[in-house]
């Protein structure tokens, strides 16, 4: 009885019955009754509905410049050096920390609320923003990349007037 729930064997059973049944159809008799469900369609890979499209082809490769020149340096920004990192990585640990703490006292105080829902608008915003630094090159698409900043500019300032109101 084990045998039949082996899945060898249930491939082969509809196989075997089909044999006693018709003994006498030939091979191509048999696919020639199979039909492709849709035969005008072009044949796709597994999870493919559509043809790959690009939505930033890459640049054509040209070098600007000679071997000898050097790269440029670019000018030196507060919001790209340390400074920046330590306050994202501080901003991040401070959430731990406040976010245990409601279960950890056992009820909820405003400040502690306040300074979780600030620092969750901050986390946010920053996170957002580095997503659109990295995917939408100020080069390539400037007026994509500054209408993506203003909309995060403008639903932060909505999230954090949300949860202004909301406590």
């Amino acid at each position: 009885m084990a045998s039949l729930m082996r899945p060898s064997v249930l491939r082969q059973a509809p196989a075997a019955s089909q044999r006693v049944m018709s003994a006498f159809v030939r091979p191509s008799a048999a696919m020639a009754q199979l039909k492709p469900a849709f035969q005008n369609s072009t044949r796709v890979a597994a999870f493919h509905a559509t043809q790959r499209n690009q939505i930033l082809p890459p640049l054509p490769q040209k070098i600007i410049g000679t071997a000898n020149e050097p790269v440029p340096i670019p000018d030196p920004s507060y919001a790209h050096g340390s400074y920046h990192w330590s306050f994202e990585r501080i901003v991040s640990a401070g959430l731990i920390p406040l976010t245990v703490a409601p279960f950890a006292a056992g009820s909820l105080n405003p400040v502690t609320e306040s300074i979780l829902c600030a620092l969750l608008v901050v986390h946010s915003h920053i996170g957002f923003e580095s997503c659109i630094i990295d995917y939408f090159p100020a080069k390539r698409v400037p007026m994509v990349r500054n209408a993506a900043m203003w909309a995060l500019r403008a639903g932060t300032v909505l999230l954090g007037v949300a949860l202004y109101s909301f406590e």
